[in-house]
């Protein structure tokens, strides 16, 4: 049951970072007047997916990230040639409502002819030639293209990407980092009002967390319980003298006096060899006291954890292009496993970790890396500056070939991680 929990924890952890990032991008499209054509969390086929007005939301079977799709952004799928034969149906404003492309003989209350004149971007308009006489039709802003059973709407020209603003298509780009900021900051400020703030000018040290299993355990020691004193040395609100203590007594047992409410309990421990780690172990963390953090302190702690938490990404990468080696690259399933350690920890250590995470995504998405956000910034900076758009062919194969190689990167640190895990 637990481990039911920990994988549905994880889940849905990734699931909430991963959608409130893609929610800034399509929140701002949709304020800009952009299309969307789809919300999709994941990548590959489809697992699940519903309409909701005009935009496609879907759930995909590779859980390594997510995108809102805009019209404009990518060269239209489907084009529809002059001579080409379709059919319509209008709408009561005898608009066409629904262009189909194939399965003409099927179509019911529709209009079939040749096309003569086609635009759907700007003039919203289009000629046939039915049986010789030609028929001019105005298109609908939401109109239908239907080809293989799928529907796809038109994406006017004030409906795409690029006929927004630099001011409009930046924001729509910048606010799926910023709204990992946001989350981050609400996280860190949530993970305080669990634990508290450290007690000044401490005088013990009680138990946090209890491993399973260890002597600590099998002894009944419980979360909360003050250390008052190790083989008769005081302990105070010294934490480190516990692990000092402990670790030199491997298979020693040890007369530890605990303090639980108004009782005094004296226990006997025998710390135990840990593979992997060195000295005796107990299975206990030693933490400070605590108390419940007021709002303006809430506020600052978190501000001050995304200062800190933010100097150590960097410095992170810094080390990371200094000293590059694929062991130290970890892809989605390093991921998993690390972030289901953790919520072993218990909810208050899986809400930190979600923290860092999304404050990691956002810093990630802003690096000036091709197909990255950072990086779709940088050519709207540009563009700005000359008062003109970068070719979007140049544009799109920067990104492109950017994409390429962050999905090979991808493959090959999850192989590694593959490997880690065979290996032990």
């Amino acid at each position: 049951m637990e481990m039911v929990q920990v994988v549905f924890l994880t889940v849905l952890m990734f699931f909430v970072i991963v959608t409130v990032h893609e929610w800034g991008h399509y929140y701002f499209a949709k304020r800009a007047g952009i299309l969307v054509r789809e919300f999709a969390i994941g990548f590959g086929p489809k697992l699940f997916s519903y309409k909701r007005n005009e935009t496609q939301f879907t759930l995909r079977l590779l859980p390594f990230g997510g995108y809102a799709r805009m019209a404009g952004e990518d060269p239209e799928l489907i084009e529809i040639q002059t001579g080409q034969t379709i059919a319509v149906r209008l709408n009561n404003e005898n608009q066409v409502k629904r262009i189909y492309l194939d399965q003409l003989d099927n179509r019911k209350n529709v209009i079939r002819g040749e096309v003569q004149f086609i635009d759907l971007e700007e003039r919203l308009s289009l000629r046939l030639d039915v049986d010789g006489e030609f028929q001019q039709y105005e298109v609908h802003p939401q109109a239908m293209m239907v080809a293989k059973g799928t529907e796809t709407q038109i994406a006017p020209k004030d409906r795409q990407f690029g006929s927004k603003s630099v001011g409009q298509r930046a924001l729509a780009i910048f606010a799926g980092p910023a709204m990992n900021f946001i989350l981050a900051f609400i996280l860190f400020a949530v993970y305080i009002q669990m634990v508290g703030l450290p007690v000044e000018n401490p005088t013990y040290v009680q138990i946090g967390k209890v491993s399973e299993g260890m002597p600590a355990d099998e002894a009944n020691l419980q979360e909360g319980d003050i250390v008052e004193s190790i083989n008769g040395t005081p302990i105070g609100a010294d934490a480190q003298k516990i692990i000092e203590l402990t670790s030199a007594s491997a298979d020693k047992p040890m007369e530890w006096t605990i303090r639980r409410g108004d009782q005094v309990l004296n226990v006997t421990l025998t710390p135990r060899t840990v593979k992997g780690e060195e000295g005796g172990k107990v299975g206990i963390v030693a933490q400070m006291p605590t108390r419940q953090a007021g709002f303006t302190e809430t506020i600052t702690g978190s501000g001050k954890a995304m200062v800190e938490t933010t100097n150590i990404i960097f410095v992170g990468f810094k080390q990371l292009i200094e000293k590059f080696s694929m062991d130290d690259l970890g892809g989605p399933v390093r991921t998993f496993e690390v972030t289901g350690q953790i919520a072993k920890s218990g909810i208050d250590q899986l809400t930190q970790w979600a923290a860092i995470l999304s404050l990691y995504l956002g810093i990630f998405n802003l690096l000036p890396i091709p197909a990255l956000d950072g990086s779709r910034l940088i050519f709207l900076g540009v563009e700005a500056l000359r008062g003109k758009p970068v070719d979007p062919n140049k544009e799109g194969m920067v990104h492109f070939i950017g994409f390429a190689m962050l999905f090979l990167l991808m493959i090959a640190v999850t192989y590694n991680d593959i490997l880690r895990l065979i290996n032990g």
